[in-house]
């Protein structure tokens, strides 16, 4: 579904991913682990298309991406749940929800059934769509940042750091709604900190550091190795 060759990125005159390679297959949950700065979110970006590439080749669908803009790629069904949330803080939950959906207009029956999906998935948002988003705590705000790219009925979602700063219980939440979109046939890639958890819930993994791909392979054998282990996952 998703290819990624020998892409390179860069800020200014500092390039950050020197020829990342890989693949996300349909129905396929994909990690990539790496400690800060090693360009995670840069990889992210690039896919979702607010980070330029400098060289190097994305397809997606057997799409071609060079110079199709970050919007038009929601709309082929790339969406991006972002490091930080960044949820409209002025606007109600509700409203956030629905522009998630923007991409899909003229809106239609599918709007409705997608809302309460999100609704049924996290019933906070629920309890307070009419309240201004930014009132929510950083839990509720993470949800609804998953909540408004689900309503874009991707095909791929893009998830950076979605258990960052979260307190334990509703990191165990956000992971478990992940797995059951992954039950349903969700096609994710997601980059994440939280290692143990990712690798748990993903089927494949990339080992990003310094903006090279060092390790990939199979998720269970990823966090059997030894380099992995004393790493990433504390042991």
């Amino acid at each position: 579904m998703l290819s990624v060759c020998d892409v390179h990125s860069r800020y200014g005159r500092i390039e950050v991913l020197h020829g990342i390679s890989l693949e996300v297959a349909q129905g396929e949950v994909v990690v990539v682990i790496g400690a800060n700065g090693a360009g995670k979110t840069t990889l992210m970006r690039a896919i979702s298309g607010v980070q330029a590439i400098s060289s190097g080749d994305m397809t997606f669908d057997g799409k071609a991406l060079a110079g199709v803009p970050a919007h038009r790629r929601v709309g082929l069904g790339v969406s991006q749940v972002p490091e930080g949330r960044q949820i409209f803080g002025p606007l109600s939950v509700e409203d956030n929800l629905r522009l998630g959906a923007w991409s899909r207009r003229p809106q239609d029956v599918t709007d409705a059934a997608r809302l309460d999906w999100v609704f049924d998935a996290f019933p906070v948002l629920k309890q307070r769509r009419h309240l201004q988003a930014g009132g929510l705590s950083g839990g509720q705000q993470q949800m609804l940042a998953i909540g408004r790219a689900m309503m874009s009925q991707p095909k791929l979602l893009l998830l950076d750091e979605p258990s960052m700063g979260l307190a334990p219980l509703i990191v165990a939440h956000i992971f478990a709604t992940l797995r059951e979109l992954k039950r349903t046939g969700m096609t994710m890639l997601l980059v994440e900190q939280n290692a143990n958890a990712a690798l748990a819930l993903a089927d494949r993994a990339y080992v990003l550091e310094t903006g090279k791909i060092e390790l990939d392979g199979p998720a269970h054998a990823i966090a059997a190795d030894p380099r992995v282990r004393e790493a990433y996952l504390g042991r």
